[in-house]
């Protein structure tokens, strides 16, 4: 993705400042996932933000798995938290999931 709308070049830029270590691959898909329709109302750090989060949690953790065990959104993302702030961590991201200020994703 070079070149690039305005939106794609900002998204890129928030991207190498929130992760700088992401590897490559990831990378990609959470900035598809920042282009997507439904964050594109959101301000660049947001919807990257939200797109990570997501990424991390449902291609990463076990998330998926303990929904379909029968847990409930929160329950799921309270058991998946420490394993995601560890990816950011190893990511090179200062922040972290905060279970009570995690919007929908």
């Amino acid at each position: 993705m070079r070149g690039g709308t305005k939106r794609q070049k900002d998204l890129r830029k928030a991207l190498r400042a929130l992760l700088p270590r992401v590897p490559m691959r990831d990378a990609e898909a959470i900035l598809d996932l920042a282009l997507a329709g439904h964050l594109r109302h959101l301000p660049p750090s947001i919807s990257l933000w939200q797109a990570t989060t997501s990424h991390i949690r449902h291609e990463m953790t076990e998330y998926d798995a303990l929904l379909e065990e029968g847990y409930d959104r929160d329950a799921a993302r309270y058991f998946v938290a420490e394993e995601m702030n560890e990816t950011l961590r190893n990511w090179g991201c200062n922040k972290e999931v905060s279970l009570d200020q995690e919007p929908e994703t």
